[in-house]
């Protein structure tokens, strides 16, 4: 909770900055757990329900733990003519998990986009910011393991 008083420090207006510190406080745990909003709640005297509504309105929040690294897998026209699926069906057994979970040791969670706009590169496989293109199953093991 210290390191959410000092989050709370960097923003003295806290009203216009809820999305802001939300992010913040996401940021140290990659979710934003009960307690934090909790906590948070109880510091800025902004309700609870405020605070879960926010949390549950943006799509880049959430409200339950996800992995150190988002793998994003893209299924659009051109990665799926060139095997995205099989690749997608590949990452989650190489992981054990289903689309939107994540593993055990919170390390990876994984999903899936439409489009990532890299069709030339296709198909593509995100790693939190960094693009794979081209990418074929044998070379799974290699890139999940540079995210040690």
């Amino acid at each position: 909770m210290e390191t959410i008083d000092r989050i709370l420090e960097e923003f003295p207006e806290i009203r216009g900055n809820l999305i802001s510190i939300l992010h913040a406080v996401q940021a140290l745990e990659n979710y934003l757990s009960e307690g934090s909003l909790r906590y948070l709640s109880k510091k800025t005297g902004v309700p609870l329900t405020q605070l879960y509504a926010i949390a549950t309105f943006y799509h880049f929040f959430s409200l339950t733990p996800k992995g150190r690294h988002q793998i994003l897998v893209c299924l659009g026209t051109a990665c799926h003519v060139k095997g995205s699926t099989r690749l997608f069906g590949e990452v989650k057994k190489r992981l054990g998990v289903e689309e939107g979970e994540t593993t055990g040791d919170r390390r990876y969670t994984l999903n899936t986009v439409r489009c990532v706009g890299a069709c030339s590169f296709a198909p593509v496989l995100l790693v939190d910011k960094d693009t794979h293109g081209n990418v074929v199953s044998k070379q799974l093991v290699d890139i999940l393991n540079t995210y040690e």
